[in-house]
């Protein structure tokens, strides 16, 4: 099995557990990679997450956008080929309208600068700074535009009224982002109304300095 074989096999199986574990349902989500060619695999549009093979994913030339089988692709995919075309670090997106990051996106009084509290030193290594992106009609030029805009300067994005996006160097990171940040928001709504401990400022520069810039 080639690496590229390896690769489609790993997303294939993140998007069984995906659904399995309830962070996609129906025909929710899309997920993507870029292949050692330079072009771009993304799901298919109408079916869910599970289930799904290598054969089934789409390819899309990463320049023109043109499709390269006859797989239809996902109708979000020219946001995917929007933050490969502004991100050449990043090799794998993950799109989830997973519960808890949902529910997040959905708060009227959610902070720009900080939606989520620096509540585990996890969140801050693994998602933070996290990006706010406005809303925008599903699959629209102006959702693609606004998510390249703001991908270029984050690796996590929470899509007002939407869900999340999380990309990564490698299939890996980008669910282990996505993961995270899921995570984290559970614990912001579970923990609504307690008297919290959040990480200090100097404890952040500890992480800062260790994970970041060791």
């Amino acid at each position: 099995m080639n690496s590229d074989d390896s690769l489609l096999a790993a997303l294939c199986a993140s998007a069984d557990s995906f659904f399995a574990r309830g962070l996609a349902f129906g025909s929710t989500g899309n997920l993507s990679v870029r292949l050692s060619s330079g072009v771009i695999a993304v799901t298919p549009t109408g079916l869910p997450l599970q289930g799904l093979r290598p054969e089934l994913l789409a390819r899309l030339d990463p320049l023109s956008g043109a499709s390269l089988t006859t797989a239809k692709p996902s109708k979000e995919s020219p946001f995917h080929l929007g933050i490969y075309r502004r991100r050449p670090d990043v090799n794998a997106i993950v799109h989830l309208h997973s519960t808890y990051s949902t529910a997040l996106s959905c708060r009227e009084d959610l902070d720009p600068d900080q939606p989520l509290p620096p509540i585990t030193p996890y969140y801050f290594m693994r998602v933070a700074p996290l990006g706010i992106v406005a809303y925008h009609r599903p699959g629209s030029a102006e959702l693609a535009a606004a998510i390249e805009e703001s991908a270029a300067t984050h690796n996590n994005l929470l899509l007002r009224n939407h869900g999340l996006i999380s990309t990564g160097a490698n299939w890996n990171e980008a669910v282990d982002r996505a993961e995270e940040l899921e995570e984290t928001a559970k614990l912001a709504f579970l923990l609504r109304g307690e008297k919290l401990r959040y990480l200090t400022a100097d404890e952040i520069a500890d992480l800062d300095r260790t994970f970041r810039r060791a």
